[in-house]
């Protein structure tokens, strides 16, 4: 979970530090951001500031899970495992998005999250109901 933190952190630091260039580079007026309206963002920290409300869509599921699985007293490799490959996917996913944002790649990593974290939550259940 502190992995998906991290991971929402930068991309707001990401954004903080693309949106502050461009009302520096003259590219948005700042009073923009009061109220977005008046203007448009640039794209790139457009990319940003939409995946990082991604970012508090679909993981919070992956982090329920989690604490769903440490509230029943669920542990071991297949869960472990399980939850590094939904923040490695979800990171696969940061990185075309915000980067070339190639939409068939972009696709395929979201998808992927998305079957990472079903087969979490079907662990999750399933060893909710052996304890």
């Amino acid at each position: 979970m502190f992995a998906m933190v991290l991971l929402t952190v930068s991309t707001l630091g990401r954004l903080f530090v693309s949106r502050l260039g461009s009302v520096r580079a003259g590219a948005v007026n700042p009073r923009f951001f009061q109220i977005y309206q008046g203007g448009s963002e640039p794209e790139a920290s457009a990319k940003l500031a939409r995946h990082f409300v991604n970012l508090f869509e679909a993981p919070t599921l992956f982090y329920v899970a989690c604490l769903a699985a440490i509230a029943t007293g669920q542990s071991g490799t297949v869960l472990v495992a399980l939850a590094w490959l939904y923040v490695g996917a979800r990171l696969v996913h940061t990185i075309i998005h915000t980067g070339a944002n190639v939409l068939n790649y972009r696709i395929a990593a979201y998808f992927s999250s998305w079957a990472v974290l079903l087969a979490l939550w079907i662990r999750v259940v399933a060893g909710a109901a052996d304890h």
